[in-house]
């Protein structure tokens, strides 16, 4: 699994014209699955995501009881090394990879966090402002 961890002052998701998920400062998590990942791999990247200490004064979400908006991208796993189409090979179907998102959304809940989430499936429009700015690629 892979997140790609940005801190934001505000973001949201919007599918079609409804909000679905949004967040006022804390940490826009894009998260993308490969197909050997497991609810394990999923369980440990909830808690390095959390635990990370990645906001001002080198707190945590966990520290700060700072919010999190998780959005779903298999593009995180795009490999455009070859010409200039990328492919997705290495990312999951989504049969596979929306359990194991939900399972690091359930982990991240189970942990005390506050948990917001795109939907999966569907068009989305992310909108965020980024803070610091800081992101942070996590790869397990």
């Amino acid at each position: 699994m892979r997140a790609l961890v940005q801190t934001v002052s505000r973001a949201s998701v919007t599918v079609g014209e409804d909000v679905v998920g949004r967040i006022d400062a804390g940490l826009l998590v894009f998260v993308g699955v490969t197909h050997t990942d497991t609810e394990a791999i999923a369980q440990t990247l909830a808690r390095k995501v959390h635990d990370m200490r990645i906001l001002d004064g080198e707190l945590s979400a966990a520290d700060a009881g700072a919010p999190l908006l998780v959005v779903s991208q298999f593009t995180l796993y795009g490999d455009a090394r070859k010409g200039r189409r990328p492919t997705w090979s290495a990312a999951a179907p989504a049969e596979r990879a929306e359990p194991l998102v939900t399972a690091f959304v359930t982990a991240l809940r189970e942990r005390g966090a506050t948990v917001e989430t795109g939907r999966f499936r569907t068009h989305m429009l992310v909108e965020s402002v980024n803070e610091g700015p800081r992101t942070v690629l996590l790869d397990l």
